[in-house]
């Protein structure tokens, strides 16, 4: 494999740097610019010297040399510890590539590490996430990733999955081999309903993963003068949004950022949603809608004082199929409350319950820190199009049709189940056949 080298550490002045290097030709090009042999022998291996290049010296540097298979990428690795000046990590570089080796792309160590079988692509995907962590919960949900548990929650389904069809394709393709009775509709349909719950509940932890590891958008909506900007300075501890008795002050969208339990949540005071003539705080309305359009979750700021108004029943007609969380503002002036309401008095600033309501209300508990999830966009789209396929087979069971229908959303669902963990989906199925049953012995 072509020997690639790229620094491995941000490009500032620091008090040291790293540059990696890997490929056939590592330890040979290292060996060229220490001047003497590395000797290493099967295992990773630490060295000390002094790389030159043309006579001239660059550093002194630590050497980490990992012989494959025995590294990362699976392949002679050659990790540079030297001084912190961008200018010296730079010339280290540029020798290695005037002696052959070439600049790496993007990811293109953890791409070799994926192809040489260091790593599934969850995992791959996992160091990414690591490197982008904004909270420790996320950077903890991201290393149960890359430790191999999440991976090892397909396993099973992926199984599951290969028995089912192995079960539908052996009576298509091997008939003459059926040695015991033909698996029916109602046997795979057994099969197929005890995986679908297992798939869908992937699903949730990998949306709740995704909650964690890219926060969400919160969006305060209600009527002009409920409360919303009090609410949003009393969320933030800070005095954000103007707050006045006079209606239709915000007018525009007003944003911030807090953490509730590690969940990075950016929160938008809305422009109060209702018909005006005024240019500009009509400008602020179309605003509003916009980001109600992205948020994940909405809070509906209700005049706990006031009551259920005309408007606010708009305002729930025109957030259907939203996740709404109703609170009831104003609470000090409120003498009776109905019991499971979220009520605040915004102007106390204590709004400790509407962080824990918000959290439940995205179905999140303290399990979700040490729970493996499949969170990326890439690995939920491929999740559901499992339940999908997997739905499908169930219902062409349900509507007794043939057996050779049914295995056509099953090898869908198998495939995309590969996918996830970056396997080839297109393998001939034949070898899953004959390593499940005893075809032709």
């Amino acid at each position: 494999m072509e020997t690639i080298v790229a620094t491995a550490t941000a490009p500032v002045k620091s008090a040291l740097a790293l540059i990696r290097v890997s490929g056939d030709d590592s330890f040979a090009i290292t060996e060229k610019l220490l001047g003497k042999p590395l000797n290493v022998s099967n295992k990773a291996e630490i060295r000390h010297g002094t790389l030159s290049y043309q006579g001239k010296t660059i550093d002194d540097v630590v050497l980490l040399c990992y012989p494959n298979p025995h590294s990362m990428t699976g392949e002679d690795v050659v990790e540079i510890t030297c001084h912190g000046s961008p200018l010296i990590a730079n010339e280290i570089v540029e020798a290695y590539l005037s002696l052959g080796a070439r600049y790496a792309t993007n990811g293109e160590f953890t791409s070799r590490a994926f192809y040489n079988g260091k790593v599934d692509l969850v995992q791959a995907e996992a160091i990414n996430d690591l490197i982008n962590a904004t909270t420790k919960e996320s950077k903890n949900v991201a290393l149960l990733s890359l430790s191999g548990k999440t991976s090892a929650q397909l396993k099973p389904l992926l199984n599951g999955l290969g028995e089912a069809l192995a079960s539908v394709e052996v009576g298509i393709d091997y008939p003459e081999y059926d040695e015991d009775e033909p698996y029916t509709l109602n046997d795979i349909e057994t099969m197929c309903e005890k995986l679908l719950p297992r798939v869908q509940s992937l699903i949730e932890k990998g949306v709740q993963g995704q909650y964690l590891r890219n926060g969400i958008d919160v969006a305060l909506v209600g009527e002009p003068n409920v409360g919303k900007s009090s609410l949003l300075n009393a969320l933030l501890a800070e005095d954000k949004a103007i707050v006045s008795s006079r209606p239709g002050t915000t007018r525009d969208v007003v944003e911030g950022e807090i953490s509730i339990k590690g969940l990075p949540v950016r929160l938008y005071d809305t422009a109060g949603i209702h018909d005006t003539d005024d240019e500009i705080e009509r400008l602020g309305v179309e605003r509003s809608k916009k980001i109600l359009a992205k948020a994940e979750l909405i809070l509906l700021v209700i005049d706990g004082n006031q009551g259920e108004t005309e408007n606010t029943r708009e305002l729930r007609e025109l957030l259907k199929g939203k996740k709404i969380l109703e609170i009831c503002n104003k609470s000090d002036l409120i003498s009776e409350k109905i019991d499971g309401n979220c009520y605040v008095s915004a102007i106390s600033g204590n709004v400790e319950n509407i962080k824990e309501a918000i959290f439940a209300a995205l179905n999140l508990n303290d399990e979700v820190y040490v729970t493996p999830a499949l969170s990326s966009p890439r690995e939920l789209s491929l999740l559901r199009l499992v339940a999908s396929d997997v739905e499908e087979a169930i219902r062409l069971c349900k509507e007794g049709l043939s057996v050779d229908l049914v295995s056509v959303p099953l090898q869908n669902a198998y495939n995309h189940m590969r996918q996830v963990l970056g396997q080839d989906p297109t393998q001939d199925f034949a070898s899953e056949i004959f390593s499940r049953f005893c075809v032709g012995k």
